[in-house]
């Protein structure tokens, strides 16, 4: 089961690694299974993983078997326990939406009718140290209410129902984010009205 598992984490990292959404060997990724997390080894290259770089942890973060963890285990753990509907998780370092989350701008307006209906919007989670405690605490503020959160200073976080639907969910989110940013050179986006908004959310 693991490896069936490990081999989907890999085809994903590989595609995320072509994109560039997930550079050198930053970010890390998660599979919940019925008892344990496979994720991604401490160290280890999205876009490059073997069969080595994993450790299946329990979900007090103790190894089960596999390699050293990644150093943010306990905020996948925190994910999977605040929502029971989200079994893959991805955090990334993808250009565009840490750029957001660089200068701590939120995406949080309403401009494209396909984020608004599938997001709502993408929050800003204060700033803690990478692998702390306190990050997981500012950052789980949003789990319950969101599946693409940036992390102030560090990346994005993006859960799914698999690891498709995951990747999905952070592919449209970094593709809104380089929008977001032409449009910004181009004088701005145009913001939909509430009425806009509230015909959007009642197609739902």
């Amino acid at each position: 089961m693991f490896e069936e598992i490990k081999n989907e984490i890999i085809k994903y990292g590989k595609l995320s690694g072509g994109k560039n959404y997930t550079p050198g060997i930053s970010g890390n990724i998660s599979v919940r299974t019925e008892k344990n997390v496979v994720i991604t080894s401490s160290g280890s290259a999205n876009g490059m993983l073997t069969g080595d770089d994993f450790s299946v942890i329990d979900f007090e973060g103790n190894i089960i078997e596999g390699a050293k963890p990644s150093s943010e285990k306990f905020l996948h753990l925190e994910y999977y326990r605040q929502r029971e509907d989200i079994n893959a998780i991805l955090h990334f370092h993808s250009p565009c939406l840490t750029a957001f989350a660089a200068s701590a701008l939120a995406l949080d307006a309403p401009i494209l009718p396909e984020i608004v209906f599938c997001f709502g919007n993408i929050p800003l989670a204060k700033y803690a140290l990478p692998g702390s405690k306190d990050l997981v605490a500012e950052t789980a503020k949003y789990f319950k209410t969101h599946d693409v959160i940036l992390m102030q200073n560090h990346g994005v976080i993006a859960g799914g129902k698999d690891l498709k639907d995951a990747y999905l969910k952070l592919e449209l989110c970094e593709e809104y984010a380089r929008t977001m940013i032409f449009s910004k050179i181009l004088g701005g986006a145009k913001i939909l009205s509430d009425e806009d908004v509230e015909k959007i959310n009642s197609l739902k």
